[in-house]
């Protein structure tokens, strides 16, 4: 594992992110190649199967990135089988309460900590490093709470004072969806919730995140000036789907011409 990551987070270093939604060998060396601090893989809306999954994390540590796993639901076995296969944390979807909180606590951290079952996989060493991982984990293990409903907003500081609980992301989309307006991020109601989480970040001592989704200079520059310091900046799919429009968006004129 990479030890200095967690460490970074609690320093409130400014960090970006991949967002791996493919899945594929090349596209994970690609983005791995790239200088980001860290790679998150999705593993909640995309095809990624559990077993491309180990690949994915394998090629992104080897080039240095720790690597966060964006699972499918609070469901211990998910984290588990995430972390078993070597991830450095988990970035936990839709948390709202306290409760969901130390349920995704457990799922992360072995007892006393939490309630993780004991297995022995690629984190371990291949079952000859238990003893060292086990010692470790509390230390190095890294977890992520999404805030994606407007509950999330009103219980997030509650939230962010569980043991075992590194930080948090924003995830916009499912946060307007909760509102009824979904992509709607100038609605009144959707605008009051991204400010209210704005004055948390400037105040707490834990790191606050964001998903921008959308990559582009000028947004990304506006999150970090409130005051994000963990940031997944855009997602894969959506860099090559862009990339590929912008190549061929030029073919009807000059159809239209020929």
């Amino acid at each position: 594992m990479t030890t200095s990551f967690k460490r970074r987070l609690q320093n409130k270093e400014l960090l970006f992110g991949s967002w791996n939604q493919l899945g594929s060998p090349q596209t994970t060396e690609i983005m791995a190649r790239a200088p980001f601090d860290f790679a998150a893989i999705d593993m909640e809306h995309t095809s990624i199967a559990s077993h491309e999954l180990i690949g994915s994390i394998q090629i992104s540590q080897l080039a240095g990135q720790p690597v966060l796993v964006r699972v499918g639901s609070h469901d211990p076995l998910l984290s588990k089988r995430a972390l078993d296969a070597g991830a450095n944390g988990i970035i936990c979807p839709m948390v709202e309460t306290v409760d969901q909180a130390k349920r995704a606590r457990d799922g992360v951290y072995y007892a006393p900590r939490g309630t993780r079952g004991v297995g022995l996989a690629r984190a371990q060493g291949f079952g000859l490093d238990f003893d060292r991982y086990r010692d470790s984990s509390d230390d190095e293990l890294v977890l992520i709470v999404q805030i994606e409903h407007w509950r999330g907003v009103e219980n997030l500081e509650a939230i962010l004072a569980v043991d075992g609980v590194d930080g948090f992301l924003v995830g916009p989309y499912d946060l307007s969806a909760s509102f009824g307006k979904p992509g709607n991020f100038a609605d009144p109601e959707v605008a009051s919730a991204l400010s209210r989480i704005a004055g948390i970040v400037k105040d707490h001592d834990k790191p606050s995140g964001l998903h921008v989704v959308h990559p582009g200079a000028e947004g990304l520059a506006a999150r970090v000036a409130e005051g994000y310091r963990f940031i997944a900046y855009g997602t894969a799919m959506l860099i090559f789907a862009r990339a590929v429009a912008e190549m061929t968006g030029h073919f009807d004129e000059l159809r239209k011409g020929a």
